[in-house]
């Protein structure tokens, strides 16, 4: 099985959109309720373009299996070494290697861009990402208690960072 990581194109979106909703709909990795439309990843898709933000894909067999970005952390201008990624792999071929390749990207590219700083944002019961996150140097920042509501419960949020040298 041979993984391909590449910048996703505008022929991407809906199967970005689909990994997306399921995720929605199964997880609390994303604290969206409602299901995105294709005209809303669409609009994400082209504000990561015009803000010169990147989109990787990962492709098995021309197929969509993952995609991670990097975005904005804050809108301040004090805050514009840092990014805020995500990283999110098709319910199907999760273990098999494609987040890994994704991250290695996600940071690699951050680092040639000049970025100091990357952030994830994580579910405090989401331990599998927290380790992952372990395995690339990132390291716990901060606990924010019961920030988000989703399937009945609250939510607490986990803050780690990379110091991308």
């Amino acid at each position: 099985m041979e993984i391909k990581i590449r910048e996703a194109t505008a022929a991407d979106v809906g199967a970005i959109l689909e990994i997306v909703n399921f995720s929605i709909l199964n997880s609390t990795s994303i604290y969206d309720y409602e299901l995105r439309t294709i005209g809303q990843q669409m609009q994400w898709f082209e504000e990561k373009r015009t803000s010169h933000f990147p989109v990787f894909v990962a492709v098995i067999d021309n197929t969509v299996a993952g995609f991670g970005s990097y975005g904005a952390f804050r809108i301040k201008a004090a805050y514009q070494f840092t990014v805020e990624h995500s990283v999110y792999v098709a319910d199907i071929y999760k273990g098999k290697g494609i987040g890994k390749l994704l991250m290695e990207k996600l940071i690699t590219t951050a680092k040639t861009e000049g970025f100091h700083l990357m952030i994830g944002c994580i579910d405090a019961d989401n331990s599998g990402s927290i380790i992952f996150h372990k395995k690339f140097g990132f390291e716990v920042t901060g606990n924010l208690k019961e920030v988000g509501y989703k399937f009945d419960r609250w939510l607490d949020l986990v803050l780690m960072q990379l110091i991308l040298k």
